[in-house]
């Protein structure tokens, strides 16, 4: 992508590079924009001041190489000036990278942190890397994990990686497991819950994802027991085959045997004892990663968990 005109205090005038070609409109703006609101942004594609080739387009219109862009005047943020976050926090997330090279890097994200600003939040880990690589222009978040969630989480530092990983992602050329510490003693019988899901809101406005078998979408997440703790615990590996919200909290729910630490799906008895015990999370941890590198080459990655994770199932281990 160059520019052809002044980026301030005026009018824009954008043409598309081939690596864009494809991508909408809107998402093509919300990249460039960094710090505009997304309000904003839509309310200029609305209102016809964003044009394409001199023309009016949708906010889902797709680009095309060579389109020009044209995007009237905004205020964007300098580069130097996010807001900036803690450095503390900044250590703690450089310290969490366990692969980097020039198109991707992949961290162990602390349990907590959210993978990107909203919904109050000013910032998550995109934010941070942003402004810890200044000098990558083009970061973005590979696929997601709920804040409460820890373990491995890609973000690509270029387009064509982020597109390649993406495709991979929609096939099955992706492989993530995940650890879970569930409630009760899980049947070996049980390596596979397929059950469709589907999100309701409740009055409070909080999304909730439950089963739904007319309605929902397919979901599949294959399981295997690793260590059980008695009638007690049990704590399983999930593979998630395919990838909806809140899919793997759902489905051990399903299954009976909801995850430790979770406020949305779990039982707060068993929450408790995990509490009393040191465990003041969710046991849901991202510890494998397996994908296709652009090369033909792959990536094996684990990711060990935190030290209260470990803490307390060592705790659990122990005999009273």
């Amino acid at each position: 992508m160059t520019t052809t005109a002044p980026s301030t205090p005026g009018v824009q005038l954008l043409e598309v590079s081939p690596e864009y070609a494809g991508q909408r409109i809107d998402n093509f703006l919300l990249a460039r924009l960094k710090g505009v609101p997304k309000t904003l942004i839509y309310r200029i594609l609305r209102k016809g001041e964003v044009r394409v080739n001199k023309g009016r387009i949708k906010p889902e219109y797709k680009l095309q190489a060579g389109d020009i862009v044209r995007v009237p005047p905004v205020r964007v943020p300098e580069r130097d000036e996010p807001v900036p976050l803690a450095q503390g926090l900044l250590q703690r997330l450089e310290a969490s990278i366990v692969y980097e090279d020039k198109a991707l890097i992949v961290i162990n994200k602390p349990c907590g942190i959210a993978v990107h600003g909203g919904s109050g939040l000013t910032y998550g880990v995109i934010e941070a890397f942003r402004q810890l690589r200044p000098d990558c222009k083009e970061l973005e978040l590979v696929h997601r994990l709920d804040r409460d969630t820890s373990g491995l989480l890609m973000i690509a530092k270029k387009r064509s990686m982020l597109r390649h990983l993406h495709t991979a992602l929609r096939g099955d050329g992706v492989d993530k497991r995940y650890m879970a510490l569930v409630r009760g003693n899980w049947a070996t019988s049980i390596k596979q819950v397929r059950a469709s899901l589907g999100k309701s809101n409740l009055r409070s406005g909080e999304r909730m994802v439950e089963v739904d078998e007319e309605e929902g979408k397919e979901s599949v997440t294959v399981f295997k027991v690793l260590r059980r703790f008695g009638d007690f615990a049990t704590l399983v590996e999930a593979r998630p085959i395919t990838g909806r919200t809140h899919q793997i909290r759902v489905h051990t729910l399903h299954a009976g045997h909801c995850i430790a630490g979770d406020t949305k799906y779990g039982d707060d008895d068993f929450s408790k004892e995990i509490r009393d015990l040191g465990g003041k999370r969710l046991f849901l941890h991202a510890y494998m990663l397996t994908v296709p590198l652009p090369d033909g080459g792959e990536l094996k990655l684990q990711a060990p968990v935190d030290e209260m994770w470990a803490k307390t199932v060592e705790r659990l281990s122990a005999p009273l």
